[in-house]
């Protein structure tokens, strides 16, 4: 067991990494371009391609670290109500659901990767698949990343102080 946790902390650490690293990249990418257009009067056509294909990366692997954390969608006020028993049974049907839908994400991904992959996004001269690829890697992963959270058994309910 104590493998499986090592291997799930390393796992989701590299993706926190890679994701705070794609997303610097999309920022750096974002604000190259603006001064390359607006100061330089010299438009990159690299660098519009490059941050929405950073950000797309970026939030498909985001999806896997709030996966993890349990910021996922989750009905608070039946969970709190229920007992023990039953907010676990809950969590089992919220676990159904996700990996569920997560599962035919990746497989519709997988498809819509496999149809482009001739296509080349020409301002960086490589195949769009390469960014459609995120779809099934991050939803491989988020449903990884629920399956983790679901094994460390129940969780409390969390309620913030929030008003609206």
């Amino acid at each position: 067991m104590a493998f499986i946790g090592i291997l799930d902390r390393t796992l989701f650490r590299l993706v926190s990494g890679i994701t705070q690293v794609l997303i610097v990249s999309s920022v750096a990418a974002g604000f190259y371009q603006v001064i390359a257009r607006f100061i330089l009067e010299s438009p990159a056509d690299w660098s519009e391609a490059w941050t929405r294909a950073s950000l797309i990366w970026t939030v498909m692997l985001g999806i896997s670290l709030a996966f993890r954390q349990g910021a996922m969608l989750s009905v608070e006020m039946l969970h709190s109500a229920l007992g023990p028993r039953g907010a676990r049974w809950l969590e089992h049907v919220i676990l159904a659901i996700c990996v569920s839908f997560l599962g035919f994400m990746a497989w519709v991904g997988a498809q819509m990767t496999w149809r482009v992959r001739f296509q080349t996004m020409p301002s960086l001269e490589v195949s769009i698949s390469w960014v459609y690829i995120a779809i099934p890697i991050g939803t491989a992963l988020a449903i990884v990343a629920v399956l983790a959270h679901w094994a460390e058994g129940p969780h409390k309910a969390v309620v913030d102080e929030t008003t609206i």
